[in-house]
């Protein structure tokens, strides 16, 4: 975007910047901002920001809500600042206006699945009539049970999803699924709320972030009632990475007490996270409690038998045929999660059909070059966090715990600065497997070590030598 760090300009003929070149100029920063931070929290906090004008030391932006506003304030000022003064001349100060316009109605331009209807809902009944789709999210039709490949790692989930969407009642409530990023944990939300509505039950699935959001609206618009009635009429209750509201309260009790009523009602809730409820950090004790009341199911890493099935599916899906020895050799070589390694068969399939030619394993070799260098040496956030403490010889648990002694939180914000440096996951993803922290201190144990290298041998020598060790 920003090539050998120039900084670009658009002018009008007669040398003065249009309104034009200024939004492609914030559109730009916009970019930046969504790789650095990711899509989840682009579409949700960034997409809505609009620029207003630059003059005298000061961007003006406005958003379309006081509570974007003050998050966006809090969270994303700053980083704003910093881009548009590093690619477009220096800006002093970030202030935030509200636009007193309707919010964006695209899903680009508003949080992830959130549709700004007029807040005030006439009374409880009418809240229950409404679809539980309305509140929902988009379900993607390609995530049904019939495209879903099994395997050892996966084939308990995958019967505890399919138990659920045969049949209304179940002896385990609510069905936990846990896995990391990629191995299907999604892909069998959608495809229970798939067959639970093709039965006609009534579903509501969102992520917790959306759930927040929604909660935060409603306490601002005073719709408190209206957004519990809408919930409490549901059949089934998705919730998708509920480690986003940990260390979040008032979000954690609101869920809490929909939890229950739900679960009285003998209503079905399924919860999917990145972590057991045993292992979150941030999530109240009686909150965690009740996920661990029904069933856990854990989703496993993919083997290489589970994603060569999942290779040979997705070429039936798609009626493309693809050489065995290419499928096996991807199979083999991208190990990480599922979607690279769609993304990898993707674009073989496109490359064959652009230019022509059949693929072969040099083929595939020359165009996944990036993906199977990142595969080879694929670092995770808990190899580095393990590697850190076993240096220093603290536990494993200060990785996530709040105690700020130094001899906890140096090697804390160490471990920090490589998991930016070795992996890559956003910061918010980052903050999340260190006991659900703000991506701002991830970014700012990231500047402390960065700063103390500069005059710390012995911080140097260790970070040789933790580098070596996880590389190992």
């Amino acid at each position: 975007m920003f090539e050998n760090g120039q900084q670009a300009t658009v002018e009008t003929a007669d040398g003065g910047e249009s309104a034009s070149s200024f939004d492609l100029r914030f559109s730009q920063v916009k970019a930046l901002l969504q790789k650095e931070f990711g899509e989840t929290a682009f579409r949700s906090w960034i997409a809505p920001i609009d620029a207003v004008s630059c003059a005298s030391g000061t961007l003006t932006l406005a958003v379309p809500t006081r509570f974007i506003r003050d998050w966006v304030k809090s969270h994303y000022a700053d980083r704003i600042r910093s881009l548009w003064t590093q690619h477009f001349g220096a800006v002093a100060r970030v202030d935030i206006t509200i636009s007193g316009k309707s919010a964006p109605k695209t899903a680009a331009a508003a949080p992830a699945g959130v549709a700004y209807e007029k807040p005030a809902i006439a009374n409880e009944n009418a809240a229950k009539e409404a679809s539980a789709a309305d509140f929902s999210v988009a379900l993607d039709p390609r995530y049904t049970f019939e495209n879903f490949v099994t395997g050892a790692p996966n084939e308990f989930a995958y019967a505890a999803a399919r138990k659920i969407a045969d049949n209304e009642k179940v002896s385990f409530n609510p069905l936990f699924l846990q896995g990391g990023v990629g191995l299907g944990k999604t892909h069998l939300m959608h495809a229970i709320a798939h067959a639970a509505r093709a039965a006609g039950r009534k579903v509501a699935y969102m992520s917790a972030e959306k759930f927040m959001y929604d909660f935060v609206r409603a306490l601002r618009f005073q719709d408190t009632m209206a957004f519990k009635a809408r919930f409490r009429a549901v059949d089934v209750l998705m919730i998708d990475d509920i480690q986003f509201i940990c260390g979040k309260d008032a979000t954690q009790e609101e869920f809490f007490h929909t939890f229950n009523s739900l679960i009285d009602q003998g209503k079905q809730i399924v919860i999917s996270a990145d972590q057991s409820p045993a292992d979150m950090d941030g999530l109240e004790e009686r909150l965690r409690s009740r996920l661990s009341m029904g069933l856990v199911a854990a989703i496993h890493p993919t083997t290489y038998e589970l994603r060569l099935g999942i290779l040979q599916s997705k070429c039936a899906l798609m009626k493309r045929d693809l050489p065995q020895d290419v499928l096996e050799f991807l199979a083999q070589k991208i190990a990480s999660n599922v979607r690279e390694l769609e993304g990898a068969l993707n674009r073989l399939i496109a490359h064959a059909e652009l230019v022509g030619r059949p693929v072969t394993i040099d083929t595939a070799q020359d165009l996944l070059a990036d993906l199977l260098r990142a595969n080879d040496r694929r670092t995770t956030i808990e190899d580095i966090q393990r590697k850190v403490c076993e240096h220093y010889g603290i536990r494993l648990a200060d990785m996530h715990s709040p105690r700020r002694a130094r001899p906890v939180a140096r090697p804390r914000q160490l471990a920090m600065y490589l998991c930016k440096q070795l992996t890559t996951h956003s910061l918010p993803e980052i903050g999340r497997k260190f006991g659900g922290r703000d991506h701002t201190t991830i970014i700012h144990g990231v500047r402390k070590i960065e700063e103390l290298l500069a005059g710390d041998p012995t911080l140097r020598s260790d970070l040789e030598s933790l580098k070596k060790a996880i590389a190992a």
